[in-house]
């Protein structure tokens, strides 16, 4: 039995639910880096790097070309950047809510 759509986007957004593979995915959107600049960037363990690259690279999002030892990582697909920036415009948003909502207790608070 094939898995419902919706549970096939739950387990993709499961899959970004990491810091370091969506800021591995952020450095990635200016082309491709090898992994020596991902660790200095990103400022983790290798190990911890190497285990969120497996997850990047099983997942189809990034991939992996390796020269002599270096191993250089890319997005699979510009889909990838569009799905970030609107991540951003709608975090963006929420905060802005979320600062209204401050100011609006503020004023109040001011008020007493």
């Amino acid at each position: 039995m094939p898995v419902p759509l919706y549970e096939a986007k739950a387990e993709f957004f499961r899959m970004l639910g990491h810091p370091v593979r969506i800021r591995v995915l952020e450095l990635l959107q200016d082309g491709p880096k090898p992994v020596r600049e991902l660790l200095a960037a990103i400022e983790v363990e290798p190990s911890n790097l190497s285990q969120q690259l497996a997850v990047l690279r099983r997942s189809g999002i990034v991939t992996a070309t390796r020269t002599g030892s270096t191993v250089v990582y890319e997005l699979a697909g510009g889909d990838v950047a569009e799905l970030l920036a609107a991540a951003r415009r709608i975090l963006a948003n929420l905060l802005i809510g979320r600062q209204d909502m401050l100011d609006e207790l503020r004023a109040a608070e001011a008020t007493r």
